[in-house]
């Protein structure tokens, strides 16, 4: 089996793209991995299919698979990445599209200046949509890590995040301790580590170690999530710069109940054809 692809990236989040529309994409789990394997195949943090839609509202249907294979809710970086391409191929003319994903419905549009704007719905922080295991939904939560008290911040953007301040990001022990922190027991299905640096009260350095992938460049929904845990606590002001190792993401909240607003760069790498190896077909992944 050959498929077409694109690759593409977002502040360095790249990834491997496929239409699902006008072909049939069916990679198992090892497939998945090998896909996304930087010496063996083709080197990606997510790869993402853009199917039909299946609900009445939406335009399209959107599908994240980390690096290792496991399928994922939501993906900012990959949101401006995926209106790009749907409009690069000729899939629709719109500029604003609406998106299903499993995270919730999003809504991405882009920008006459070529950057993309999106709608990433509405954060959550009630522990059992994250989820959490917590007694309230508190903005700081107390998490121990290998016997050290951690303070945390835990909410939902489609996806379970869990943002601490840090005095120095660079400094912070992301690789170390955010693999420990994703498999924590009290998030039952893993969580995003944030490590946030507030610059001052529009602009913040952030790192993350994303839920199977490590740590990336940039991290879209970490961002939006980063964000409102600083206004949660007091820290920031509504609109934020964010800067990560992949460059800087606008990130917009205007409190609770109204939705996040995410904008940044989407941009095009090559266009390839991978033939998918006969051993890594096995179970399918994405029907």
């Amino acid at each position: 089996m050959i498929l077409n692809f694109t690759k593409m990236q977002g502040l360095g989040n790249d990834f491997v793209v496929f239409d699902g529309v006008r072909q049939e994409v069916r990679l198992s789990r090892d497939a998945l991995r090998l896909l996304a394997d930087r010496r063996f195949g083709v080197g990606c943090d997510q790869v993402l299919v853009v199917e039909k839609a299946t609900r009445p509202d939406a335009d399209f249907r959107y599908r994240i698979y980390n690096a290792d294979g496991g399928e994922v809710e939501q993906c900012g970086n990959g949101a401006r990445c995926f209106v790009k391409f749907v409009r690069d191929q000729g899939l629709t003319e719109r500029r604003s599209i609406r998106v299903e994903t499993a995270g919730g419905l999003i809504v991405p549009e882009l920008r006459d200046d070529g950057q993309v704007t999106v709608d990433m719905g509405v954060p959550r922080f009630d522990p059992a949509d994250v989820p959490f295991v917590a007694a309230d939904d508190a903005p700081v939560q107390a998490l121990d890590v290998d016997g050290v008290a951690v303070e945390i911040t835990a909410l939902s953007m489609g996806n379970p995040h869990a943002v601490q301040v840090v005095a120095d990001v660079e400094r912070a022990p992301v690789t170390t301790q955010g693999p420990r922190i994703e498999h924590h027991r009290r998030f039952p299905q893993r969580v995003n580590a944030g490590y946030l640096q507030v610059v001052d009260r529009a602009n913040i350095r952030l790192r993350v170690w994303e839920r199977g992938a490590g740590e990336t460049l940039a991290c879209g929904t970490g961002a939006c999530a980063a964000v409102v845990a600083g206004i949660r606590r007091g820290l920031l002001d509504a609109t934020v710069r964010v800067t990560t190792r992949g460059g800087a993401l606008l990130i917009a909240w205007r409190g609770p109940g109204t939705p996040v607003r995410m904008t940044g760069p989407a941009v095009t790498v090559f266009e390839g054809r991978w033939e998918v190896p006969v051993a890594a077909t096995g179970s399918v992944a994405a029907p």
